[in-house]
């Protein structure tokens, strides 16, 4: 039998603690040459050691100012929303039988702020892997996006629901609920915290279960899939032709957060294809629009 002191469990949980931290800082920073023959990253975060197109996407996101302004922007927008949506409910008599009210979110670079994973993997000269991002999901340390916890905290304190739903996976679900409590998210649970389930990156099945319990006034993403699948594997015209159609929505029913970093609207410039970083530079280029090139999409 092994009997142990409080400060010998408390020594070994340290020890384990270390262990824990030390495994997932080396999946972090695992060689190029190996994170490269993994497969299984997403087209929109797929990316290889020539990254460096992507600095001024990840600095503008880390250090401008304008960034920080426009997430403001976005959940100030979203709060006089939902303050009107409020506004408008019926009387508690017949509201008694009316469903509550619920905001859908993202996550990724919509309530998180993930562009310390992104910066450390151009300093480090590797591409995404499954096992980076699991590192970085178990860490749970990425900040809130300015105003995010606020406003949420404010949506769950008049009685509206709020849930996350997100495209990581089950192996990421506990770092990522650990993550949002720890960055002050109100209405983390098991069951606000929506993963993928399949192979299928659309969220619809996922909104349809929220929408059979409640009636959702608002969705907030950083990417136009976050909103309907009306987007999904669309070209750059069609994409830009479904905001013309859906531009109502804009700005009441779906509240878009900045994101240059990746996502599907550089899929979109890349043809919804897998290429490599010599197709993908020549894509980027051909879809660059100068005075001496006649006006597209």
């Amino acid at each position: 039998m092994l009997i142990l002191s409080g400060k010998g469990i408390c020594v070994m949980s340290t020890r384990a603690t270390f262990v824990r931290s030390l495994v997932l800082t080396c999946l972090l920073f695992v060689p190029a040459g190996v994170l490269a023959q993994t497969p299984g990253a997403s087209m929109s975060r797929q990316t290889g050691p020539d990254t460096e197109y992507q600095v001024g996407a990840i600095l503008w996101t880390q250090s401008s100012a304008e960034y920080r302004a426009l997430a403001y922007q976005a959940f100030d927008l979203a709060k006089l929303r939902l303050d009107a949506a409020l506004a408008k409910q019926k009387p508690k008599r017949a509201a008694r039988a009316a469903k509550g009210m619920a905001i859908v979110v993202d996550v990724d670079e919509t309530v998180l702020d993930n562009s310390r994973f992104q910066a450390e993997l151009i300093l480090r000269g590797v591409g995404y892997t499954p096992q980076a991002w699991q590192a970085w999901c178990d860490r749970a340390e990425a900040g809130a996006v300015p105003g995010a916890a606020e406003f949420l905290n404010y949506a769950a304190t008049r009685g509206v629901q709020v849930f996350y739903i997100t495209n990581r996976r089950q192996p990421e679900k506990a770092g990522t609920m650990a993550n949002l409590k720890n960055a002050g998210f109100p209405n983390v649970s098991e069951e606000t915290v929506m993963i993928r389930e399949n192979a299928s990156p659309s969220k619809e099945a996922r909104r349809e279960k929220v929408r059979a319990r409640y009636r959702i006034v608002m969705l907030v993403g950083d990417n136009l899939n976050d909103f309907n699948d009306n987007f999904s594997g669309k070209s750059i015209a069609d994409r830009k032709a479904e905001v013309e159609r859906e531009r109502a929505a804009f700005g009441s029913e779906y509240i878009v957060i900045p994101n240059p970093m990746y996502g599907d609207w550089e899929s979109a410039v890349y043809g919804n294809q897998q290429l490599n970083d010599t197709e993908k530079r020549a894509k980027r280029r051909e879809a660059l629009r100068g005075i001496t090139v006649q006006p597209g999409p």
